[in-house]
């Protein structure tokens, strides 16, 4: 969310779309990220640095005075849920996870699946009542639509875009045969551990070609949610205890991520729930082969240019995985093409379409007002 703002006011040009001034209520360290432009006014906040409860205290009580006081006639809420009286108001879906119950129900009955379903009624609520809505994916536009039902404000569909450090011209494909225990195949797995995210399966898959003699190494990075973290530990404990050929890194700052896609020879992406993956989009712009899952909306992003498999079966991760280390030739293809479909994911269009969609917004409620 914090980088979709960074990028979305670093790109953009809003008076081009007839905004004169652009008020961003945050976080001291929030606006400290963004890029002083002409008409940017940051608004610190110390409220916001607090809880959720008083966050949304604030934004039931304060943002719409705050705005009015303004005078702005649009008000954009970056992340899912609002609770300001404040009209018109545009809203972003982030999170798909409360809206997919078979997902969902991955957590047993506690506290993070009476969390999500909580979420399911807060976000369906803000949608619904949101005079308009941006959906990163059509995938999730979709899902989340058969929840809500027909939604009163307008609504687009705006992916975000990568950042242009990830992008890297595509490598040589090494052939296996020049690969070997000591120099092997490197995989490389960005993800938050989490129980959608099967980490546990790819590691199975590694590790079962590791005995087939193949010459691979996989780095796993990303934030851990507990439970699904010591699943994790557990696979590791059996298959890889000595940490030889699988390392589980933690979290890597997000301003050093790039460096580990440059110097990986194939990315691995298993999740089955996804709004729009990052780390997708980031192993296509470095320009890497990628063995992904075949849930959506997955291969509607990577299309022909992934190696697919079933996130929840170690066997076919295994050998979509095997499929591309066997052919150097295969992998050149993949990768050209998962390459050229990350141009389309800029940040500049996405700043553009997003300030056109805010303007339309804008434009029909002062018409609304009018009548």
């Amino acid at each position: 969310m914090a980088t979709h703002l960074v990028e979305l006011l670093r790109m953009s040009d809003p008076v081009l779309h007839g905004f004169s001034e652009i008020y961003v209520w945050a976080p001291k360290a929030m606006l400290s990220r963004l890029a002083s432009r002409p008409w940017l006014v940051k608004c610190p906040e110390p409220v916001l640095e607090r809880n959720f409860l008083w966050r949304a205290i604030w934004q039931k009580q304060r943002i719409g005075g705050l705005a009015r006081d303004r005078k702005c006639n649009l008000l954009l809420v970056v992340n899912s849920s609002f609770a300001t009286d404040f009209r018109p108001v545009v809203t972003i879906s982030r999170n798909l996870l409360p809206f997919a119950w078979r997902e969902l129900w991955r957590f047993g009955f506690s506290p993070a699946t009476i969390k999500y379903c909580l979420l399911r009624q807060v976000h369906s609520s803000s949608f619904r009542k949101a005079s308009g809505v941006i959906f990163l994916t059509r995938y999730a536009m979709e899902l989340i639509t058969k929840v809500t039902g027909v939604l009163g404000g307008h609504a687009a569909v705006i992916p975000h875009g990568v950042d242009g450090r990830f992008f890297i011209e595509p490598r040589i494909s090494r052939p296996l045969v020049e690969c070997s225990i000591s120099r092997p195949l490197q995989l490389l797995y960005v993800s938050t551990v989490d129980n959608y995210k099967h980490q546990w399966n790819v590691v199975e898959a590694v590790a079962r070609l590791r005995s087939e003699g193949l010459p691979l190494s996989l780095i796993l990075i990303g934030s851990a949610y507990g439970p699904a973290l010591r699943r994790l530990q557990r696979v590791l404990g059996r298959l890889d205890p000595q940490g030889s050929f699988i390392r589980y890194l933690g979290v890597v700052p997000y301003e050093e991520l790039h460096a580990y896609y440059a110097t990986a020879d194939i990315c691995v992406f298993a999740s089955s729930c996804e709004n729009l993956p990052n780390a997708l989009l980031e192993g296509m712009a470095a320009g890497l082969p990628i063995a992904c899952s075949n849930r959506r909306p997955m291969p509607d992003m990577l299309g022909d240019a992934g190696e697919y498999f079933d996130p929840e079966s170690p066997d076919s991760v295994a050998r979509a995985i095997k499929r591309l280390v066997e052919s150097p030739e295969m992998r050149a293809h993949k990768a050209q093409a998962a390459y050229k479909r990350a141009q389309q994911y800029s940040w500049k269009r996405c700043a553009d379409e997003t300030f056109g969609f805010l303007a339309r917004v804008a434009a029909a409620d002062t018409a609304k007002g009018r009548d």
